[in-house]
């Protein structure tokens, strides 16, 4: 029997990932790559803080935390063509429909584009992105490792730095990006151990982590 989808709430921290449809890629090229990423700013920015992110050729991996319950609110307040929402004191557990739609609004926005572009027709991506709640703090720090590491698990180069579509770069730059990295950090609690712990993660962990 199946279980239940995780429902996504305020101040939560999901892994979520998503696959192409059949044997296609979602990005043919460098410029789909960068497409998606300000589709993402746009999209679920409003929506979700992100820790990290890779984007392979037919396959993405994203790590989130849903922003404060006000913070959404106003993001649906500011919405155009949005009926006057200033009386609603709160979302009364609407954050998971808001924050799900606005990640679909980016999944169909990204495929009319790549439909009009390469004259295809049909969906792009699978049904339903996958999503797991993060409530460990092993699995918070091993996730981002496991996201950075993803490009060298399937083959594709050496190492993270050589893979330019991740959230690995962010964590190598002092200055401020759309990634939540400064609190990232914390959690490994030095920077060697944000390394170390990217160099010594192992497929026994891969597999723990998509352990349902």
């Amino acid at each position: 029997m199946a279980q239940p989808r995780i429902t996504l709430e305020s101040g939560n921290i999901y892994h979520i990932w998503t696959h192409a449809n059949g044997n296609e890629n979602l990005f043919r090229c460098d410029e789909n790559f960068r497409y998606f990423l300000r589709r993402y700013q746009h999209y679920v920015h409003p929506v979700a803080e992100t820790f990290a992110y890779c984007l392979m050729p037919n396959h993405l991996h994203l790590m989130i935390r849903v922003r404060k319950e006000d913070e959404i609110l106003e993001f649906v307040r500011k919405k155009k063509n949005k009926p006057n929402l200033q009386g609603l004191a709160d979302l009364g557990g609407l954050e998971n429909s808001i924050v799900s739609q606005q990640f679909s609004n980016l999944f169909n926005s990204y495929t009319k584009s790549i439909n009009k572009k390469y004259d295809r027709k049909g969906s792009l991506f699978i049904p339903n992105f996958r999503r797991k709640l993060i409530d460990s703090d092993k699995y918070f720090v091993r996730l981002i490792a496991y996201i950075h590491n993803n490009p060298v698990h399937h083959g594709f180069v050496k190492t993270p730095n050589n893979w330019p579509f991740s959230s690995w770069h962010s964590y190598l730059l002092d200055k401020t990006t759309n990634i939540s990295k400064q609190e990232a950090l914390k959690w490994f609690g030095t920077k060697k151990n944000f390394f170390a712990t990217h160099n010594q993660l192992n497929q026994v962990e891969v597999k723990i982590l998509f352990e349902d």
